[in-house]
């Protein structure tokens, strides 16, 4: 990570930020974020992360942060990073409260904008996945919002690493398969792709919306009991595409035709 970050409107070195002990993000879980990918020095589709931001905002009923002041907080960062490729964070949370889960009558939100360059060599081996006792649950609205409560993917992660897998799967509370840790989930079965769709609960992510708009994928419900059915499978997210190669027992065949054609869409 950069040892910069844009906090409230103002570029710091990250030894002089200081966020109130306070906070309802820290405290509570209390907010939001986005991950953006940045590409030539610029961040690619950041109106999909900022409309996101503010469905969440709607959805937490949290007053959204400005906006303006966000995009001349990207290019400030990323100017005085000096990134080139890499991704950035956006988290937003109510700001300090008192204690108990009342937020104060007049919240002042906490904006943080954080920047890491890109990894030397991005993972290209395909992930082996694990499917989690960790649930996520499309019947509720917090499925659709990147809320700063991320236990299930980590636990799940956790999971999956102390049984010598790459990555989990999670599974909807319905049964069906909802996506990964940290990524939506693209299946081929039967010579179609699809991916969850969020009423098993799948992340709106960004990337997946794109896929899906450009008719390239479509949403279809995948029971636990179909994994057996899948020929191919990839990862999703705003920064990478990765193949999978096994989720628990089943094997799953590289398409290299088909990840060929994601990638080149996703990220040119």
């Amino acid at each position: 990570m950069s040892d910069l970050l844009w906090l409230n409107g103002r570029v710091l070195a990250a030894a002089d930020a200081r966020i109130d002990p306070a906070d309802r993000g820290l405290l509570l879980g209390d907010g939001l974020f986005e991950t953006l990918r940045v590409s030539g020095g610029v961040t690619p589709h950041v109106e999909r992360h900022l409309a996101r931001l503010a469905r969440g905002c709607a959805t937490l009923m949290m007053f959204p942060p400005d906006f303006a002041a966000l995009r001349e907080g990207v290019k400030d960062l990323i100017g005085a990073s000096k990134l080139r490729d890499g991704s950035m964070r956006l988290t937003v949370t109510r700001g300090p409260g008192p204690r108990g889960l009342e937020p104060p009558a007049k919240p002042s939100l906490t904006t943080l904008l954080t920047c890491s360059p890109a990894a030397p060599a991005p993972l290209s081996t395909p992930a082996r996945l694990h499917v989690s006792r960790f649930t996520r649950d499309g019947t509720s609205p917090l499925s659709q919002v990147k809320s700063l409560n991320y236990l299930p993917g980590v636990m799940a992660r956790l999971e999956a690493s102390a049984a010598g897998y790459d990555d989990a799967l999670l599974p909807g509370a319905n049964g069906a398969v909802a996506e990964g840790s940290a990524a939506n989930v693209i299946f081929l079965s039967h010579g179609t792709l699809t991916t969850p769709p969020l009423d098993d609960g799948a992340l709106p992510g960004t990337s997946r919306a794109r896929l899906l708009e450009a008719g390239l994928c479509t949403e279809a419900s995948l029971p636990l009991s179909g994994l057996k059915d899948v020929e191919a499978g990839w990862l999703v997210s705003a920064l990478s595409l990765r193949a999978i190669g096994a989720i628990g027992a089943c094997q799953l065949r590289q398409d290299a035709s088909i990840e060929e054609t994601l990638r080149r869409f996703l990220f040119g």
